[in-house]
């Protein structure tokens, strides 16, 4: 069984590191116009839209190192379809103030990401004081009216506020660990069943 395990993580290990491959081959490509029919994970993409300011949300979230503030964060009319564009990190007391800077419309640059599911352990959005958790699709569809695409657009730039959040291929790969340790815990056993069979002889 442990042997199977272990099996098990090196498979997924494979898995991992080819995702990761990918993911920083598709980061180093120039962006390509964005399009519904080419829409995947780390895309980077251009393109120009309509950003509604008036439904501005602010998500709680952690910068690159752990200062909590918000993320801004507008619904985007792009060909007559709506997104998110995450434009960024500011600390809380800039919430609505002017100093928020707004991004060329006609020349938006970024990565496209897919949502993530929502974690059932972080408090509820308070929608009415604009203060998020989660993007809760049903509380964005109260909040906006809308639905929209299940890829938000990470904005790219040199903003100061907000500022852009980095999109890189640091994902959690422990396999190779879990996989030594299975195959620890195999020889182990293995090698108690000999020391004991030895004993009975």
């Amino acid at each position: 069984m442990f042997i199977a395990l272990g099996s098990w993580q090196i498979v997924r290990l494979n898995w991992k590191l080819d995702l990761i491959s990918e993911i920083e081959s598709s980061l180093t490509k120039p962006p390509v116009e964005l399009s519904s029919n080419q829409n995947k994970n780390f895309l980077k993409i251009k393109t120009s839209g309509e950003i509604d300011y008036d439904q501005q949300i602010y998500l709680y979230n952690l910068n690159e190192k752990g200062k909590p503030g918000f993320e801004v964060i507008n619904p985007i009319l792009i060909d007559t379809k709506n997104y998110l564009v995450n434009r960024g990190w500011i600390q809380f007391d800039k919430k609505g103030t002017l100093e928020i800077s707004n991004p060329d419309e006609t020349n938006i640059i970024g990565t496209l990401k897919k949502q993530n599911k929502a974690n059932r352990f972080k408090p509820e959005n308070d929608i009415a004081k604009n203060y998020w958790f989660t993007l809760n699709r049903d509380d964005i569809f109260v909040y906006t009216g809308k639905n929209f695409s299940e890829y938000i657009i990470y904005l790219d730039g040199n903003y100061l506020i907000p500022k852009p959040k980095k999109i890189d291929a640091n994902i959690s790969n422990n396999h190779k660990k879990y996989a030594i340790t299975w195959f620890s815990l195999a020889i182990s056993i293995l090698l108690l069943y000999l020391y004991f069979r030895k004993q009975n002889y």
